[in-house]
């Protein structure tokens, strides 16, 4: 290729040939040059590489270089790194590998006539090779992103899903990434290769911004292996290979984490496979499955619909309805007022309805249900059959009703303020069969009450359970800050750490828009005690926790030192003692706690440290 530029040294400078002015010569050019670049020796190749990256990324519907054979140059370029290694470890050859299968991925993420030209150009054999680890974690990240986008499209799926191997690697790397992203670069700081640490960086953060950056690298090797296999999943005949119980176990667990919470990782795919009735089947086999379901179908997550939908198939679905019934039912119950959750409208009325064919189906012999699971379903029904006739009574009744209500509120209130808990909590359960259904607001504070007093009588269950029934009846969803963090304590006495963290987090936001002086963020000041629950939760849903324990225990070596600080003492809990006749007085429509410590009653109530 003829130089482009008399100020260039470089004969043939791709970056010359980009400032060609004439469209016919500048095409005839990078078409010469992608022909030609995998076959050349030169030093600096990594610079046009590189600047291909970038374009890649900034204009990944770009037609212009898909016709002039990109996808061959890489494909070509990847092949070389993996059989010359003399090539790969000289000058800055290392990156190449790496920067070829990322711009493989970025051109066919969201056009179909893009990803067949990468299979008809040979993509996927060359990918498969880092997939297996024929280089690193990092090649393997961008391998499994690449073929995660050519499995999307109908008319590239195929040529991915003809080479059975994989399948099974994605599943291997989807359980093992976590470990080995672990071992083999956070572990050890002084083991670290200096092209991993450049990429991850772009050569600007320390040991700390490094760090931080392969958890999330990590958690991306993670969801992107899941989004490989959720693919396969829509197809029932590869639905053998990817339910097996020790993988199936482990999805509820892979969540993303802080650092990548826009996918739906597992829980995205155990709803794919709950799309068929081999899925189903599977799931409903493993208890464990079915707890993990239930308790993000409960959860602030941003895919708690998934969760739900997941509930709700198996329970429509009679070869699995009789196994789950007994543990879905409760968690259902309790997220029976829900309206609107994100894009689904009416969701409770789902639920309800759900429920109801349950119910039904039992009396036709098509399914068993114990005796207390038929009466918690009983009881949702009459619920909804007391709100229908409640329509009907005249206002000045129920105006009647609201009032008596209050009053056995207010005593409860009393009770709590002098100590006698299971006093209180009773005293909430009556103003609740006294309130009007359609007062939610009202039943809202009710039930955040109880929720506080199930919590300080040592009763988490209970107190998850009104909680969630606060945050559902509450207007936004999930919103309530005050049962946002009772329920954040409740999980934590189950040791529910990801659930916990997500509901003080979502405390924390709501204290920094309410108006409520209790709540609000005094000089944007995290209130200590969610500060210390969201450090300790944040240690104990790390992503990096359990190839921690198995490798040592040390998150850290060198300068950048415990990602979450030193160990907090957590035995010190913020209960938020209960008093809302001060409120009363001030004409507040909230329940008005006193989020201030009370040392004797917290001393008296309050669980010891985990």
């Amino acid at each position: 290729m003829e130089k482009m530029s008399s100020d260039c040294p470089y004969p043939g400078c791709f970056f010359c040939v980009m400032k060609e002015g004439n469209p016919s010569k500048r095409r005839a050019s990078i078409l010469k040059f992608f022909r030609e670049l995998p076959s050349q020796d030169d030093d600096g190749q990594v610079l046009p590489i590189s600047g291909l990256w970038n374009t890649a990324m900034a204009h990944p519907n770009d037609p212009e270089f898909i016709e002039l054979g990109i996808f061959e140059c890489m494909a070509a370029l990847i092949w070389k790194g993996l059989k010359n290694r003399r090539w790969l470890y000289h000058d800055q050859n290392i990156y190449i590998p790496y920067y070829a299968a990322h711009i493989i991925g970025s051109y066919t993420m969201s056009v179909e006539e893009f990803a067949e030209s990468a299979v008809n150009a040979g993509v996927i054999p060359p990918l498969l090779e880092l997939l297996r680890g024929r280089l690193t974690w990092v090649e393997q990240r961008v391998a499994v992103r690449a073929l995660g986008h050519l499995a999307t499209y109908a008319t590239t799926f195929p040529a991915v899903s003809s080479h059975d191997e994989i399948l099974e690697l994605s599943i291997q790397l989807a359980m093992s990434s976590l470990e080995i992203v672990y071992s083999h670069f956070y572990q050890y700081v002084d083991r670290r290769l200096s092209y991993h640490c450049d990429l991850l960086t772009r050569g600007m953060g320390g040991v700390e911004m490094e760090s931080r950056k392969a958890e999330e690298w990590a958690s991306q090797l993670q969801c992107w292996s899941l989004q490989l296999i959720n693919c396969f999943a829509f197809k029932p005949e590869f639905l053998p290979t990817i339910c097996k119980p020790e993988f199936l176990v482990k999805l509820p667990g892979m969540w993303g984490g802080l650092v990548n919470e826009n996918s739906p990782a597992g829980i995205g795919l155990l709803r794919t496979i709950c799309h068929h009735k081999i899925g189903r089947g599977a799931i409903a086999g493993c208890p464990g499955i079915i707890e993990a379901l239930c308790n993000i179908a409960r959860s602030s997550d941003d895919w708690q619909y998934m969760a739900i939908d997941c509930l709700l198939w198996l329970l429509q679905d009679p070869n699995t309805c009789h196994k789950v019934i007994d543990k879905v039912v409760p968690e259902l119950v309790d997220l029976a007022e829900i309206t609107t959750l994100g894009d689904h409208k009416k969701l409770g009325d789902t639920i309800v309805n759900v429920l109801q064919d349950c119910l039904e189906s039992q009396g036709s012999g098509r399914s068993s249900i114990s005796s207390h699971t038929k009466e918690q379903i009983e009881e949702l029904l009459n619920s909804k059959q007391r709100l229908k006739w409640e329509k009907t009574m005249p206002k000045e009744d129920l105006h009647i009703k609201q009032a008596a209500a209050l009053v056995v509120k207010l005593e409860g209130n009393s009770l709590f303020s002098s100590g006698n808990i299971s006093g209180a909590a009773s005293k909430y359960s009556e103003a609740l069969s006294l309130c009007p259904m359609r007062s939610k607001k009202e039943r809202v504070v009710l039930y955040s009450n109880r929720s506080q007093c199930h919590l300080l009588l040592q009763q988490p269950l209970a107190a998850i359970s009104d909680a969630t029934r606060a945050l559902c009846l509450h207007n936004p969803v999930n919103r309530h800050a005050k049962s946002l963090w009772r329920r954040a304590q409740a999980y934590d006495m189950f040791g529910l750490s990801k659930e916990s963290l997500l509901d003080a987090i979502l405390f924390i936001n709501e204290c920094s828009q309410s108006n409520d002086p209790d709540l609000s963020l005094r000089q944007n000041k995290v209130p200590d005690y969610a500060e210390r629950l969201v450090k300790k939760q944040m240690r104990a849903a790390w992503l990096f926790r359990e190839a921690a324990i198995k490798h040592g225990g040390v998150h850290s070596q060198g300068d950048g030192g415990d990602l979450y600080g030193p160990e907090t003492d957590d035995s010190e809990w913020e209960t938020a003692s209960e008093s809302d006749e001060e409120n009363d007085r001030r004409g507040d429509d909230d329940d008005g706690d006193d989020w201030k410590h009370d040392d004797e009653r917290r001393d008296k109530y309050d669980k010891p440290s985990i």
